[in-house]
């Protein structure tokens, strides 16, 4: 009997939690992919890095206190874990694959994100979320999992980067 009121309230939560949730990703996805987007540089792998943490997500649902910043942690964490398998999964080839490019979102100088997307993994979250989505330090921190000094650090090497990067410096020049 005891088992089956646990059963029958989680039923209850979940019905309860659905229509919140269903809320959250519809008026959320959108900059949510962009974010999954500037992290991939790939729409096709954004939509599915966006699918598997809003997935992740609902698991999670009952007990998520700031649904967003949850799902932005579940993103990059989940973008970091796929780019290490692929690393150790990728085999040289001759064969170049078709480049396909997309205009970044918000209409943004396509050097300006090309240089972005040449970043680590670690530097490349740090500039997304920190300048894109305009988070503080403290929130970085938060969704990375790290220490506040860690964040100012990966940004300041990754904007080191980014000005000496010969595309960006053409650009100015011109």
């Amino acid at each position: 009997m005891r088992h089956y009121r646990r059963q029958a309230s989680r039923r209850q939560l979940t019905l309860a939690d659905r229509t919140i949730f269903h809320d959250f990703v519809a008026t959320r996805s959108d900059r949510l992919l962009r974010t999954a987007y500037l992290l991939t540089r790939d729409w096709g792998v954004a939509e599915d890095l966006l699918q598997e943490s809003l997935a992740k997500a609902w698991f999670a649902w009952p007990g998520i206190d700031e649904p967003e910043a949850y799902v932005r942690r579940v993103l990059v964490t989940t973008y970091t874990s796929w780019w290490r398998r692929r690393w150790r999964r990728e085999l040289p080839s001759d064969d170049l694959p078709h480049a396909v490019t997309h205009d970044p979102p918000g209409g943004e100088r396509e050097e300006l994100w090309q240089a972005v997307g040449r970043l680590p993994a670690r530097q490349r979250a740090v500039v997304v979320l920190r300048f894109y989505e305009d988070l503080p330090v403290a929130e970085v921190a938060r969704i990375l999992g790290c220490q506040e000094g860690t964040v100012k650090s990966q940004c300041a090497k990754a904007l080191a980067k980014l000005r000496v990067d010969e595309s960006i410096v053409k650009e100015l020049h011109r």
